[in-house]
């Protein structure tokens, strides 16, 4: 009976995986993406013989800040005011109100009355054009919200043109792929029997017998002694490395029951860090803004520009999180008054020093003008804030050793410079110069 090498079809069975996924991907990928949906048509333009971009633009300069287009704010809602009241009583109206409402007028006494009898601001500086122009954009439509199919919009492409679809391709792959596995069995299957029919016996060829590495190991003793030394050595490395790193939170950003975003408040509107962490200034810690600060700016402010949405936040996010404001404050945006039901926000805080380390801002700030970016970051474009420094003691002391004091209008420390560079000749004056080494300096 001859003896050969018989090679298992089997064995191949990896690489034809491989294969098949490799032309599957290039098939599925290489299809061309289906025609984005065609735009949706024009908005229509309100009859009312104005420019419609120019309202928009005098509305948001003169207006939004005490009206919007939908829902009460400070004054009434403004769509369709033009279809209430005659174009000439609004020209009056609009460049001095409080002279129309002296002079006896019913329907200004009767809108003063409704809106609480607060004065609405005059505009004599506009012109009938520029009054025109806001009420053509005031008599804008308002815009359907986009009906919502199957989790798609209704203006989106749903199939591939009208072919086929790619659930249906990739099932008939699969179908195509399993037959072709179960016919490489049966092959491979016939194969062994018609050898054994004609007297062919296969056998795989014999592989080397060596010994197990684990054994070669041991048996090296030098090799043992090397990698053991290695092994402890790393370890003391690793385990120094992680010791260190108990305690800091750099890079911690937590989520807060309010998403406050510093890169719209202190980035696009450019308000001082200051403005709402007024305790820094004079105090040891910088606090937490209380809500009124808050509504001083959103008590007329309840939404966001549309341009102001990205794809991670959308103007609804950001909507409902001044609404998430408003109930905790006890706002009624609708109604314009405080309710009195106020709900407590629980903050969660980032930045935490041990207790045993002391630490002033208002030394900081106040006295050694340092900005708020140097500890905390480019705080102006962060969307989330997260712990910038890694706040070690290390980190610390490096800066009070590199930090030169600002001796501009400033005697006290002038004169300690002064006295310093006579005695020892220090030209530069640091933090570290004056004591701020010292351990008592920050652990009392």
């Amino acid at each position: 009976m001859k003896k050969v090498n018989f090679i298992h079809l089997r064995s191949k069975l990896p690489l034809l995986l491989l294969v098949f996924l490799l032309t599957f991907s290039t098939t599925i990928y290489s299809q061309e993406a289906p025609a984005e949906a065609e735009a949706a048509p024009a908005e229509a333009t309100a009859n009312t013989g104005g420019d419609v971009a120019a309202g928009e633009a005098l509305f948001k300069a003169n207006c939004a800040a005490c009206h919007k287009l939908d829902g009460k704010a400070v004054g009434p809602e403004l769509r369709g005011v033009a279809d209430k009241h005659d174009r000439e009583w609004m020209y009056k109206w609009i460049h001095n109100s409080s002279a129309l409402i002296a002079s006896g007028d019913p329907t200004a006494v009767k809108l003063f009355e409704e809106n609480n009898k607060v004065l609405m601001t005059p505009f004599p500086a506009l012109s009938e054009t520029d009054i025109d122009n806001i009420l053509a954009y005031t008599s804008q439509p308002k815009a359907a919200p986009t009906p919502i199919v199957g989790g798609e919009t209704a203006g989106a492409a749903t199939a591939t043109g009208g072919g086929v679809s790619n659930g249906l391709v990739l099932g008939a792959l699969a179908l195509i792929f399993l037959l072709l596995v179960i016919m490489l069995f049966l092959v491979t299957n016939t194969l062994k029997r018609i050898a054994e029919a004609n007297g062919v016996v296969y056998e795989e060829e014999e592989k080397e017998k060596r010994l197990p590495v684990w054994k070669a190991f041991v048996q090296n003793q030098f090799l043992v002694l090397v990698v053991s030394i290695f092994l402890i050595l790393s370890a003391g490395y690793f385990a120094y490395g992680y010791m260190m790193q108990v305690g800091v939170d750099q890079g911690y950003a937590p989520v807060q029951p309010i998403h406050y975003s510093h890169k719209i408040h202190a980035g696009d509107n450019q308000i001082d860090c200051n403005f709402c962490h007024s305790s820094a200034r004079k105090s040891k810690t910088s606090g937490i803004p209380s809500l009124n600060v808050c509504m001083n700016c959103h008590k007329n402010i309840s939404e966001v520009a549309p341009e102001t949405a990205t794809e991670e936040y959308s103007k609804e996010f950001y909507d409902g999180e001044i609404a998430k404001l408003y109930k905790a404050v006890g706002w009624d945006a609708a109604e314009q008054k405080y309710t009195g039901k106020t709900e407590p926000v629980k903050w969660v805080r980032i930045h935490n020093l041990p207790d045993f380390v002391y630490f002033n801002h208002s030394q900081h700030v106040t006295v050694a003008g340092i900005e708020c970016q140097k500890c905390h970051g480019q705080i102006q474009e962060m969307e989330v804030v997260e712990q910038f420094a890694p706040l070690t003691m290390g980190w610390c002391i490096s800066c009070h050793r590199e930090t030169n004091v600002n001796l501009e209008n400033n005697e006290y420390y002038a004169k300690i410079h002064e006295e310093l560079s006579k005695k020892y000749g220090v030209e530069k004056l640091t933090i570290a110069e004056m004591g701020g080494l010292e351990c008592g300096k920050c652990h009392y």
